[in-house]
């Protein structure tokens, strides 16, 4: 899809796209075997976009035993470069079709287009071509050992890489796994949301255009009691990596536990926290930040920014001007640009954001804007902005994650005070502090029990550092070259030999 002159008409652009809706196994599109489809519904405005198949064990059989034949093969993990040249050159795809990427990512789950289009697609792109370069930068190394010996260790790929990635940011996610996978030499099984599946399939294409081998990466969607288990209790996958729901993480610990014992790397949910001192440097950059780190994407964000904590001096002020700010991220069509949100992903969760907020009022929790659900044009599955206060510790609202637009604000004392409700939490993976003392942001950082901390703004990566949480957030670790460790297997290879050269005839 080419990119038109001027300003992009996504409208008329959406009715140009044809989105594949079929398994992509060993380098071409195929049914699932049972002939079985699921619906894909634009939560926007209810329409169904297109039925796509819906994987079993059968499909997901066929599916990992193209990744092993392509794996042992070795077309592909024993030719390094050619894997960094394969990579880059899937990446100038992706960025090549764009448009085509951000509508399928709208159209299939809600998302303003235009944040696909300007972060998602370019940051997909962005994780491809970072671990191409890292490909020829994870190296063994020698061990001091007596002489005669020589040990070396190196770090070589594990096998067949299972990946089972959410909805909410269905191609980033899909490259966090993936790309880090591909470069070290695996082959990948994908498994995209089930309300999701669209991008995942148009990006295995693209990888066969890119020079990836036919088997390298598959697709298979489907839901996750068939595919992802199927996937999860598989006893030739040699490593699951997983984004999702704690619950759902759990259940891939358990059919490791059942089957092969393969490791499985899960990143989970959160609760995270967002404090705010009286010291911070601008209140107004808190504020525009605050509503970034919650009503971004809808609030479909693990690491979103759902529980305010501000200093009591500075909580009516900070508040007023979150509320200022919350007209601009009213939601509308994802398709317009001037929308301030998209719509949640579908009529149950936007049932489950909804039911939450209306508990916690029913509980005592003043509902200071938003709070009720909305259409547009008389469809979709729309949540405004909605900011909550007078919510006790206990409450189930104040540790559930909600995943939704859905601020909680509660006031602190001290420092020692907001750091224990920061840490009050079942999740740890990500926080955000606002202070303009450099000494209270190093000891607030060092005694938050989170994966990343990010101080004066919110939700800061990038692919050159780890993400990942601890506690209920899991343990695995997406970005930069660490992520590399996951799908790699550690070997030594210890050779004994002579300490000094045999003595031959004429020496003797």
């Amino acid at each position: 899809m080419r990119k038109p002159n001027g300003p992009i008409d996504w409208h008329a652009l959406a009715g140009t796209v044809q989105p594949h809706s079929d398994a992509f196994v060993d380098g071409r599109f195929v049914p699932a075997v049972s002939g079985d489809r699921m619906k894909t519904i634009n939560p926007a405005t209810d329409d169904v976009l297109v039925e796509v198949a819906a994987c079993s064990s059968q499909d997901v059989d066929t599916a990992v035993s193209a990744a092993r034949r392509a794996f042992e093969e070795g077309s592909w993990s024993g030719h390094p470069e050619a894997r960094s040249v394969a990579l880059q050159k899937l990446a100038d795809l992706i960025l090549e079709n764009r448009e085509e990427f951000a509508l399928l990512e709208s159209l299939e789950m809600g998302k303003r287009v235009v944040d696909a289009y300007e972060v998602d697609v370019p940051g997909a792109a962005a994780v491809f071509r970072f671990y191409a370069g890292a490909v020829d930068k994870v190296n063994g190394e020698v061990v001091p050992t007596a002489p005669g010996n020589l040990a070396l260790v190196t770090r070589e790929p594990i096998g067949v890489v299972a990946a089972v990635v959410p909805w909410n940011f269905p191609l980033d996610l899909a490259a966090w796994k993936v790309a880090p996978a591909l470069a070290a030499g695996n082959t990948v099984v994908l498994k995209p949301a089930e309300q999701s599946s669209l991008s995942a399939l148009r990006l295995a294409e693209l990888a066969v255009q890119a020079g990836i081998p036919a088997g390298v990466l598959n697709v298979v969607p489907g839901y996750g009691e068939q595919a992802g288990r199927a996937l999860g209790m598989h006893n030739d996958v040699d490593v699951l990596a997983f984004t999702g729901s704690t619950e759902v993480g759990r259940l891939f610990l358990s059919y490791s536990a059942q089957s092969n014992g393969k490791p499985v790397w899960p990143e989970c949910g959160g609760k995270s926290p967002n404090l705010v001192f009286a010291d911070a440097s601008s209140l107004d950059e808190a504020a525009d930040m605050a509503c970034f780190g919650i009503f971004f994407n809808q609030g479909e964000v693990c690491s979103a920014n759902s529980r305010l904590l501000v200093e009591s001096s500075v909580a009516d002020v900070l508040v007023e001007k979150i509320l200022e700010r919350t007209a601009q991220w009213m939601p509308g069509d994802p398709l317009d640009p001037a929308s301030g949100m998209g719509a949640l992903v579908s009529q149950g969760h936007l049932e489950q954001v909804a039911t939450a907020v209306d508990d916690a009022v029913d509980r005592g929790a003043k509902v200071l804007c938003g709070g009720e659900r909305s259409t547009v044009g008389g469809h979709g599955c729309f949540y405004p902005p909605t900011i909550l206060t007078n919510v006790e510790p206990t409450d189930p609202i104040a540790s559930a994650e909600v995943f939704g637009p859905v601020l909680i604000v509660t006031p602190f004392e001290s420092e020692a005070e907001a750091v224990a409700m920061a840490n009050d939490s079942p999740y740890g993976l990500a926080a955000s502090v606002w202070t303009g003392d450099l000494s209270r942001a190093h000891r607030v950082a060092g005694q938050l029990n989170v994966g990343t901390v990010s101080v004066n703004t919110v939700d800061a990566l990038s692919p050159q550092t780890p993400f990942g949480g601890v506690k209920q957030s899991g343990f695995g670790r997406d970005l930069s070259v660490s992520a590399m460790d996951k799908y790699t297997a550690l070997k030594t290879t210890w050779i004994k030999f002579a300490a000094t050269a045999p003595v031959t005839e004429e020496q003797a």
